[in-house]
């Protein structure tokens, strides 16, 4: 058999075994995971990887969490490992995959951000401080990361922390951040966090240099406060793009 037809039949199995979603797939599911071949057989690991996902078996971590560690394999392939361990929801992934994103030798960015974002899904409060300290880091390798910061504040955000005051402050001066989508994923965060000084932080938004930043602070506010915001905005000295979208909200929920 040559590669193409062996890639071919190695598709067909997988597809068959994720719409079956049973024991015996499963195993077939991870025998093709773990294979180890040359360049062509890497996307059919990747959808092995989500099938195992879909099948959400604990049976599954140990082999996921195998690939997922083994930094001599294909980003992809650990990148969908993440996913899955993420959507089996199997507590026992929560350490290692916080040591992923702990580890300085990890070179894939991309891995750590799948590996935060699997965390998120997990909802495990003891990925909470390693999260924030890599927000605090204020030099050195972490600030570059722009993507990996934005996963890192939906993963907080999806946590809520009510009372937290040293995410919120982890959240908050994410607002400063040089990249706009870290300060609308940190507004976001902030609005689902229940802080008190919520709406307080966001409002300073407002006068925010980027107008997307700007507009995601109005819609955050509404969500906390009602319609006496776009009151304010609509009759306060804002720009009018601004109460153009005030405008825009109140008629569509109101």
């Amino acid at each position: 058999m040559d590669k193409l037809d062996r890639v071919t039949l190695l598709t067909n199995v997988v597809l068959w075994a994720d719409k079956v979603r049973d024991e015996e797939s499963l195993n077939l599911l991870l025998d093709i995971l773990l294979l180890k071949d040359e360049e062509p057989l890497i996307d059919v690991r990747v959808m092995a990887a989500k099938a195992i996902g879909n099948i959400k078996h604990t049976k599954a971590v140990t082999p996921l969490l195998y690939c997922l560690n083994n930094k001599n394999d294909h980003y992809k392939v650990r990148l969908a490992c993440a996913d899955a361990l993420g959507r089996i929801g199997d507590k026992y992934a929560v350490t290692p995959l916080i040591e992923l994103i702990k580890d300085e030798d990890e070179k894939s960015v991309y891995v750590r951000e799948e590996a935060v974002f699997a965390l998120g899904m997990l909802g495990d409060m003891r990925a909470v401080d390693p999260l924030v300290n890599i927000l605090e880091a204020q030099k050195g390798m972490w600030s570059k990361f722009t993507f990996l910061k934005e996963r890192i504040i939906e993963t907080l955000g999806k946590l809520k922390l009510p009372g937290n005051d040293r995410v919120f402050n982890a959240l908050k001066n994410s607002l400063i951040d040089e990249s706009a989508q870290v300060r609308i994923n940190a507004i976001e965060a902030i609005m689902e966090s229940e802080h008190p000084a919520a709406a307080a932080t966001i409002r300073e938004c407002l006068n925010d240099e980027d107008d997307e930043v700007k507009k995601n602070a109005l819609i955050a506010l509404y969500n906390l406060e009602g319609k006496e915001v776009l009151d304010e905005i609509l009759k306060g000295d804002y720009p009018d793009f601004l109460k153009e979208e005030a405008g825009d909200i109140m008629e569509e929920y109101e």
